[in-house]
């Protein structure tokens, strides 16, 4: 059996089993209250450098499947579980997620109460962390807290760097618009989102020019969901100034942030963020509520929206942050939520819908 530690910034050492790779590992400890969805979360680009607890105290009951995956690979650091089942049922299983883990050098601590865990983060918000994951000879301790502590954090580290496509990459030939996306971790279910409504679709890497996406030839262009904090972008940031007005511009998720950061509007980080597969949003106009999937860990400062030419247009019940804007005169719009859903409720798919509604429009001119 393999022996686990999970050390935390302000000292906390908690003991479990490991499982996955053996090694250490480290980011920032965030938790996501799905009861389903574990595949697609490990492998979603935005979980880059932080470490993922679940919970839902059951996890890996049905297994892996290729088809789930967000990404060709787990991009979490490790996962954190209540209970581990190593005897998966499910007709779709091709493997565990012990074995998935260890085949992605990830490593995972179970046995560990998640709900204190959750409820210390609730009330002081992320925390860096490190699991170890080892055979009989016990890691320092006192080693470990030290490393943790001096980590760096989640606006140190580049993570987008890591999860962007290196070249433009086609990935779609659809017969309606084209769409350029600056891939700053793209997952899977929107490219298949996009497929679906039978557009073009090529990815650029984040660090493009608006030049060179403009040379393109798009009919709009998408910022993607992504890892980390997008102030520290600044490259993206001045791409999307530049591409104000001159092309129907959409955003989901960290894309959101850097289209408002781009127009001149302030981002900060969440206490303990929104992750999960159920969080509430009001559209501001029908006052119809949707239930959203969900994961950021920061949000446009709404105070700051003004004089931007954006009006927000949703708004979480919950904490009242921003979850969609829109400009007032030009073709920008954006979102905070994931619309595909993956895995999540479906309430939101129309909202590709309406984006190639507003494309279309913007084309047919």
């Amino acid at each position: 059996m393999k022996r686990a530690m999970l050390v935390l910034e302000d000292g906390t050492t908690i003991y479990g089993r490991g499982f996955g790779a053996v090694g250490e590992t480290y980011g920032e400890l965030v938790f996501n209250t799905s009861m389903t969805g574990y595949v697609e979360s490990l492998t979603d680009p935005s979980y880059t450098g932080q470490i993922l607890m679940s919970t839902y105290p059951l996890v890996g009951n049905y297994g892996v499947c290729n088809e789930d995956y967000e990404s060709d690979s787990i991009k979490a650091s490790g996962f954190v579980v209540k209970e581990l089942c190593k005897t998966p049922s499910n007709w779709r299983s091709q493997m565990d997620l012990d074995t998935f883990m260890e085949q992605n050098g990830v490593p995972g601590i179970e046995g560990v109460d998640t709900r204190e865990l959750t409820k210390r983060i609730r009330e002081h918000g992320t925390l860096k962390c490190r699991i170890a994951v080892y055979g009989n000879e016990e890691p320092d301790i006192d080693s470990l807290i030290q490393r943790t502590i001096a980590q760096p954090g989640i606006s140190e580290c580049e993570v987008v760097d890591r999860v962007s496509t290196r070249t433009y990459k086609r990935v779609y030939d659809g017969q309606g618009p084209e769409i350029v996306v600056i891939d700053c971790g793209i997952k899977n279910s929107i490219i298949e989102q996009l497929k679906a409504r039978n557009a073009g679709v090529l990815l650029v890497p984040f660090n493009s020019t608006s030049g060179e996406i403009l040379n393109a030839g798009p009919d709009a262009v998408l910022i993607s969901n992504g890892p980390g904090d997008p102030s520290t972008l600044k490259h993206t940031i001045a791409t999307a100034r530049e591409l104000v007005g001159r092309v129907p511009l959409f955003g989901i998720c960290l894309g959101h942030q850097i289209i408002s950061l781009a127009l001149g509007a302030k981002t900060y980080k969440l206490k303990f963020g929104h992750r999960g597969a159920n969080h509430p949003v009001i559209d501001c106009e029908t006052g119809r509520v949707f239930i959203t999937s969900q994961n950021h860990g920061f949000a446009v400062d709404k105070d700051s929206l003004e004089g931007t030419g954006l009006e927000i247009t949703m708004l979480n019940p919950n904490d009242w942050t921003v979850e969609g804007i829109r400009h007032r005169e030009l073709n920008i719009h954006s979102i905070q939520f994931h619309p595909e859903a993956g895995p999540g409720p479906h309430d939101t798919h129309n909202l590709f819908d309406n984006m190639m509604t507003i494309i279309n429009r913007s084309v047919s001119r």
